[in-house]
């Protein structure tokens, strides 16, 4: 059913999860929508289910356009990579001057600024927009990020408003900023996700392996933490996960779960970009690591045979531990949201973005999978008229912090003697106490590269006289 005008208000392509999902958003909030996939079938099924609603059936792209009032709202939902590009191409010459596509997939950023470059070069728009929330979010409210033009941004944003998660701060969506800027975020923001679940992780195995605890009794901790400062949608799922057993053997089904965890890209992207803007995100690559060393699982097992280590058990009250385990996990998830906003402001500079970060926080405090109570502290930090250089400088944060330190330390003290793996955590403390190291060995590695490569070197007690260089063999 299209308006009165017999056209759509707003198009989708690609009946997926996510595209089914965000289409009946897009129509239970007042909007005709008109839909294609690349199987028909998939088209008949979708509007048969949604038979008597404001939905538009198309057999071909030609016919799909044809139904789109001008100018046209497109929402892409397909497969990031040459989907995206083969359709972008088949739709160009379909479009009228001023018509709009969305790519709402995990596109690649550079991918999207050279579509968006594109599109523009003949009078179109294209807006890289990442959404955040999984199934649940598309339907009934996600967090969105969309980059492009203002223009763009100004006929998308009744849409986008009336779909968006919904907080006390407003709609979970804003107009990031230009051309690959809200596939730029969401990459980022993904990054945080692979650090937060990776702290997660590593919290739940010392609680398991390292304290002794039962799983309940876990789902219980988790339950608990999800009451204070770590309260986040993440530690929320975790407490629901660890609940549930297997009908069959009883067992916390978790137990039964191999332990090889996917990945579809965004996290190595993250840390990629990171290398190449020289911000350190050491959480966020460690948890990239920590996935590809659970696919080893062949050598992991002959190793555990060969390669022989301690299999301590921790001591004392296991209240003290779940204390520690908590500041633990605290310090760690600031450390992988400090260096996700520095990530962003870096690409905000680099590309001349101008990137708000405390709009990316508040347009995260809702329908995303990193929605956290933290985020209300970073938003209040960046929103402040003396922004931090990082992070983990906001004086709220800086607090936390500190305090959190100690538990973070005696876990780290226990894993390492107890042979448990900790990679994540043990990061996100090297890299809070270099950040907070007013002098590191980096002098050394500056007189090495002096040493064998004529690489110069600066003196700190003559500054600005240098670069300086020495004959080391001497």
């Amino acid at each position: 059913m299209a308006g009165a005008n017999g056209l759509a208000g707003f198009g989708v392509i690609g009946l997926g999860v996510m595209g089914a999902n965000l289409a009946q958003n897009v129509e239970g909030r007042g909007f005709s929508v008109a839909v294609w996939n690349l199987e028909p079938d998939v088209t008949d099924a979708f509007v048969a289910k949604t038979k008597g609603r404001q939905f538009v059936g198309t057999k071909t792209l030609e016919e799909f356009v044809q139904k789109l009032e001008s100018p046209r709202r497109i929402l892409l939902m397909i497969t990031a990579g040459k989907p995206v590009d083969a359709t972008l191409d088949k739709l160009k010459p379909l479009l009228a001057r001023g018509d709009i596509v969305i790519d709402g997939g995990n596109s690649w950023f550079e991918d999207t600024r050279r579509r968006e470059a594109d599109y523009r070069a003949a009078g179109l728009h294209f807006v890289g927009m990442g959404v955040s929330g999984g199934e649940e979010g598309a339907r009934h409210g996600p967090s969105l990020m969309p980059g492009g033009t203002k223009d763009a941004w100004t006929r998308l944003e009744p849409v986008l408003t009336a779909i968006a998660a919904k907080t006390e701060s407003g709609p979970c969506v804003t107009h990031v900023g230009p051309d690959g800027a809200g596939h730029f975020v969401k990459m980022v923001h993904n990054g945080i996700e692979y650090g937060d679940m990776q702290l997660i992780a590593e919290t739940y195995d010392v609680l398991r392996r390292g304290v002794g605890m039962s799983v309940d009794a876990i789902a219980d901790t988790f339950a608990s933490w999800n009451a204070g400062p770590l309260q986040s949608f993440l530690v929320e799922i975790t407490a629901k996960v660890l609940r549930v057993k297997d009908p069959a053997t009883k067992q916390p089904l978790v137990d039964l779960i191999l332990d090889q965890a996917g990945q579809k890209g965004t996290g190595k992207w993250t840390a990629k970009v990171a290398l190449d803007l020289g911000v350190a995100v050491p959480t966020i690559a460690a948890a990239v690591d920590a996935r590809v060393l659970s696919g080893l699982k062949d050598e992991r097992v002959a190793a555990a045979a060969k390669l022989r280590g301690p299999t301590k058990k921790a001591s004392g009250d296991v209240a003290k531990w779940v204390a520690a385990a908590q500041d633990a996990l605290l310090l760690g998830r600031i450390a992988a949201y400090a260096q996700g906003m520095s990530l962003i402001r870096a690409g905000s500079e680099a590309f001349q973005w101008n990137i708000d970060l405390a709009e990316m926080a508040r347009i995260w405090t809702g329908g995303c999978i990193i929605r956290s109570q933290l985020l209300d502290v970073i938003r209040g930090a960046f929103a402040s008229r003396k922004k931090p250089a990082n992070l983990v400088m906001a004086r709220d944060v800086a607090r936390a912090a500190k305090k959190a330190q100690r538990g973070l330390r005696k876990v780290l003290q226990f894993t390492t003697g107890a042979g448990i793996a900790t990679p994540a955590l043990a990061a996100s403390l090297a890299w809070f106490d270099s950040y907070r190291t007013a002098v590191l060995p980096q002098n050394l590695t500056q007189a090495q590269r002096d040493a064998f490569g004529a690489h110069t070197y600066e003196r700190i007690d003559q500054p600005g006289k240098g670069p300086f260089h020495t004959d080391w063999s001497k």
